[in-house]
Order: structure tokens, then sequence, then C-alpha cells
């Protein structure tokens, strides 16, 4: 019902930004057909095959388009090619409809470098063309696609029902057709049924705001995507899961691939970006990892923010100033409280992913204590930062009434993950990587003030770097010969690893990443107030500024 109540708020939305952008584009110059035309042939359309053309209108990639143009048209974006070529979307939609729903059409079409991008289907591709953008003409006669040039006298093309594919067990087909690039389906079998998801390469809209050229995953890469989604969504989906770590990826419309287009070289073990964008609910941009367990958790990590994002679309949960000066246990900059709800509610599901996964893994009839204890460290480093941001919310005084109602529900599901046993050797190293990353973005972002304000009133520094907790993975697993700092820390060495620390910062008595681990590696031996004064307020160890 949950689900169900968001996706009816965002359909809502959606056609209220419709309404808002046919408004504004009559006054707007353009070389192509009104509006008018292209919404008229949108209703045709929408007559025959209502639920199709809802579809494609209510498609991540059209709220990306209707959020970046409008915001071109308030004047609060400025990217992307001229604006006509961007309003002139609308045509595009209007020739998807007709193409879906085997009504007919003729409208003039942008052109970028030749190609029209038709939403939910694929790129269709006009020869000779120049490069940039230009005006051309689509007609749509019993699900054929006649594209040409207005501007130029190139050969029309001619696409025979245009289609995006599902991939299946099979994989993806080497593209053969010159003249058309279809959108690739992610499929799904059971227990989620027959489900596809959209593995977008090609649409202009499908990252976060400004348009982006196609960047075609070759046919290995994206049968390594289908391989990796299939296996993330069962384990999402697993039987005996049903909180917030649980994820039917059936719900998910759209998955963006970021970064690379060949299978070759490997992909990393973990994810090394995701995001998502509240104008495109249900849809995320990943860098693919090469495992299907980091997949399933960035999965998980992406749709939480879609649900929160579509859930601020319809209630105010707190009175935000945007002022960056909060601590967030998974960002190396201070953060507004709108980034902290954000965070605090995706890495709750990110916790209870993990609890699910530790779960699985002390089953009596299949136990895997090294699974565990991996399991049980990311469940119980992620619950006690989620914990410590919902603290933060609490007593921020900024949330609205509906705002508080949430964080104490937060605050209720983590309180009572707080209790739940978890292998304590995975617990040490949990706590030890959560005062780490504390430590050093305090050192980092901190001002050493010797002053009598609270400590919780922070004096941030103007001038930064921008710095990569490398600590929070790498603690996962505890390493069998340790070497460095680091992995002696990681180990449950504390003394070796503060002697190693200690010779790192007699060259550098201030470096962060070094005197964050001392500092650390200290209290973890036991060292009493003091000790704890310091992990508390570890930028007073450094010197002040001038």
């Amino acid at each position: 019902m949950g689900l169900a109540l968001l996706a009816r708020g965002e359909r809502v939305r959606r056609l209220l930004l419709l309404r808002t952008l046919l408004a504004r584009l009559d006054a707007l110059p353009s070389p192509l057909d009104p509006p008018t035309e292209a919404w008229r042939v949108i209703k045709t359309a929408a007559d025959r095959a209502p639920g199709t053309v809802e579809g494609l209108l209510l498609a991540p990639q059209t709220g990306g388009w209707l959020g970046h143009v409008l915001r071109r048209l308030h004047g609060s974006a400025s990217g992307g090619p001229p604006l006509w070529v961007e309003a002139g979307r609308l045509c595009a939609l209007a020739v998807a409809a007709a193409l879906q729903a085997g009504t007919d059409a003729d409208l003039r079409v942008p052109l970028v470098d030749g190609a029209l991008a038709l939403p939910c289907l694929g790129l269709a591709q006009l020869p000779g063309v120049p490069r940039g953008p230009s005006v051309g003409r689509a007609r749509v006669r019993g699900c054929e696609l006649t594209l040409s040039s207005e501007t130029t006298d190139s050969r029309p093309v001619v696409v025979r029902r245009p289609a995006a594919i599902a991939m299946g067990a099979a994989g993806a087909v080497p593209d053969t057709d010159p003249h058309w690039l279809p959108l690739r389906l992610l499929t799904l079998g059971p227990p989620s049924g027959t489900a596809a998801v959209t593995l977008d390469d090609l649409d202009p809209y499908r990252d976060l705001d400004d348009p982006l050229a196609p960047a075609r995953l070759d046919a290995g890469e994206a049968t390594e995507w289908q391989r990796l989604f299939e296996e993330a969504a069962l384990i999402v989906s697993a039987d005996g899961t049903n909180g917030p770590g649980r994820l039917d990826a059936a719900e998910i419309r759209a998955v963006v691939p970021w970064g690379r287009t060949t299978a070759l070289p490997e992909a990393p073990p973990t994810v090394r970006l995701s995001a998502s964008s509240g104008d495109s609910y249900a849809a995320m941009v990943i860098a693919r990892p090469a495992g299907a367990l980091a997949f399933a958790e960035t999965l998980v990590h992406e749709f939480q923010h879609s649900k929160l994002a579509a859930l601020l679309h319809l209630f105010p949960l707190l009175d935000d100033d945007r002022q960056e000066r909060y601590y967030a246990p998974w960002r190396g900059d201070p953060r507004h409280l709108t980034g902290l709800l954000h965070g605090a509610y995706a890495f709750t599901g990110v916790a209870g992913f993990w609890r699910d996964r530790l779960a699985e893994a002390r089953r009596p009839e299949t136990p895997r204590p090294e699974a565990a204890d991996v399991a049980g460290y990311h469940f119980a480093l992620r619950r006690t930062q989620s914990r410590l941001v919902v603290r933060t919310l609490l007593t921020s005084g900024r949330l609205t009434v509906q705002g508080r109602v949430f964080a104490a529900g937060l605050a209720r599901t983590l309180d009572g993950w707080l209790r739940e046993p978890v292998p304590p050797a995975a617990l040490l190293r949990a706590r030890t990587a959560a005062a780490l990353h504390r430590t050093e973005w305090r050192l980092r972002n901190v001002l050493p003030r010797q002053t009598s304000a609270s400590a919780d009133t922070l004096v941030l520094r103007t001038e930064r770097t921008s710095w990569s907790d490398s600590r929070t993975y790498a603690f996962a697993t505890p390493p069998a010969v340790p070497r460095t700092a680091d992995e002696y820390l990681a180990a449950g060495d504390p003394a070796a690893a503060l002697a190693r620390y200690g010779d790192i910062l007699t060259t550098d008595s201030a470096e962060p990443h070094a005197l964050a681990g001392w500092i650390v590696a200290r209290a973890n031996l036991g060292g009493g107030r003091v000790s704890r004064r310091t992990l508390a307020r570890p930028e007073l160890l450094q010197p002040l500024s001038p």
C-alpha cells in the first residue's frame, strides 16, 4: 500500500508538471510543430492505449526531462542544447506514443547529431546529417517510423516496429541495424514474475539533470548487467525478509549504467558511484560492480532515496535552511538537513539489508561464519551511523510534525536493531570504523578552536580538501596478515596500530588520516578520560589556524 500511495502521488505531480510545461511552451520560439499538435497526437494515442501512454508519461526519463526543462524555463538551469531542442522532446514523446499505441503521427522533431531519441523505445539514427541540433520529420503509419531531415537532402530511414528489447537468459544481442538502437530491458523471473526494467544507455534524460549523449553498452557488458540484476533480485527478495532491507526489484523502473561501456577491464568489487533524482522516481544511476551482493545493496540504497523523494513531494518533513554544517557518517563533507534525512533513510535500508544477510548466514541448516562476520560488520556499522544521524534530526528543531513522526519511526526501528546480537569481532570493527570516520571528518572539517562552546557547535573550515573514506569497506574483512597501521587496527591489535600511526606522524604530526587512526587506536587501548575527550573533539590536537 505504501508504494502504491507514493506512485499515485508521483503520477499527480507528473501530470501537474506536464500541464505547467504546456502552458509555458506556447510562448517559446521553435521551428517544430506547436505543442498543441504534439499533445493532440498523445491524446489520440491515449484514447487507444491509455495504460501504455500513461506509462510513457510516467517513465523516469520523462520526469528527468520535465524537471530539467522547467528549471531552464525558470532560469535555474542552463546546461543542454538550445531550449527549443529540449522543449521539442514533447514531439518525440508524441511519436513514441503513436508507435506504441498504433496510431498515426506526422511531426517535426528535434534531431541531435542526426539522431532522434524515442522515450522508452530507443534511438533512431539518420545518416548524412551534420553534428549538432537540427530539425527532422517523423511520420508514423501502422507502427512504422519514417524519419527524414528537414534541413539536408539525406535519404529518409524506415524503422519497422521500433521497440525496446528484453534480454532474458540469453543476454544481449549485438546491434545490427545501423538506423535503430533499441533500449534494452533487464528481465526478471520468479518471484518477481514477468517484469522488465529499462537498462538505459541511450536516453538524453537518463542522468540526474543535464542531458547526456548516448553511451551504448556492448553486448558483453549488457549481458553482465542482466546476470547481475537477476542475481541481485533474488538476494533482495529472498524468503523470510520483510523489513527495510527487502525490495521487489520489479518496482525499479530504470537502471542507468555509469562509467563503462565494455566488459573489460574487470569491474571493481564495490559500487564506486550510485545516485538518484527526485525527478525520476524508481530510477538509479549505478557504476557496475563485479558482484551481485554489492549491486543488491545499492538497489536497496537508491530505492530508499526514491521513496523518500516521493514522500517529500507529498509532505514537508523539515524546514531546511540548506546550511551545510552537519556531520554525515557516509560523507567527507558537511551536509544540510535534507541530505541527513536522505542518508538516514537510505542507510537504514542498507542496515536492514545486511541484517537480512546476517540472518541468512546464521541459518542452522547452512551456517556460514565468514559471511555472518561480514554481514554483522555492515549491519552494526550502518545501524550505529543511521541512529546518530536520526538523533541529529530529532534534536535539530527543524522537523515538521510529519517529520518528527517519520524520524521517530526510524529511531524505533534502529533502537530495536541496536539490541540485536552481532559477532563480537565484527561489532568491534564496526565501532572502530565508525569512530575513525567521525574523527577524520572532524580533523578535516572542524576548526580547532579552544573555546567553551558546546562540542555540538561546530566552527567549520571555509577551505577544505576532498578526501576519500578508505576504511569503511576495508574494515569489513579483517586481514589475515596485517601490514599497515589500518590493517593492524582492523585486525584488533590497536597497540601495533598505534606504533605505526606514530611513525607516520613523526613526519607530519597533523596528517588527518594517520592522526585519526592514532586517536582511535589509543581510545581502543582504554586510554581513560583524556582519551575519550580527545575522541570527542579530535580537532583540538591540531595547531590553531593563524
